[in-house]
């Protein structure tokens, strides 16, 4: 968190000197204490930021690809003459523990193209699916894989 509080104080200067340096180092510091003692933050989140930051990247890779893929297949759905769409709504609960997992697989599920969540209720979930055949293993997604793996980093 201490170099990301450099970073933009660097970027916020829009150059790079001694004491542009030198003042960001401190300002840096004293934001970074101030954090620690006053809002409950502890450096070994910081940590754990760190472990979790490429499995995370990982995720948002694999979001990218499944939006991409889901794209196809409603766009395949929509323009077949010969398909009949067959809306479906979905219960299912999960594993997460934290809230921002659940909350990341809610909007996941969201933003890929033919699946919208209703609603979340502790680790409960309701998804509307533009085809039943959407639906399938839904509840055991490779978005559910991953961010069990996340979760697991300590």
């Amino acid at each position: 968190m201490f170099v990301l509080f450099f970073l933009i104080w660097i970027i916020f200067n829009g150059q790079f000197t001694l004491e542009i340096a030198a003042f960001g180092i401190i300002i840096a510091a004293l934001i970074y204490w101030f954090i620690c003692k006053f809002l409950d933050y502890k450096p070994r989140n910081d940590l754990i930021l760190c472990k979790r930051f490429f499995l995370l990247l990982h995720y948002v890779f694999v979001l990218v690809v499944e939006i991409l893929k889901a794209n196809g297949a409603v766009f395949r759905m929509i323009y077949s003459a010969k398909y009949c769409i067959e809306p479906a709504v979905v219960h299912f609960n999960t594993t997460l523990h934290s809230t921002f997992a659940r909350v990341l697989l809610a909007n996941s599920i969201t933003l890929t193209p033919g699946t919208i969540t209703v609603s979340l209720k502790d680790d409960e979930y309701i998804v509307h699916c533009l085809d039943k055949e959407l639906a399938q293993g839904i509840d055991s997604s490779i978005f559910v894989k991953l961010l069990e793996r996340i979760e697991s980093v300590n």
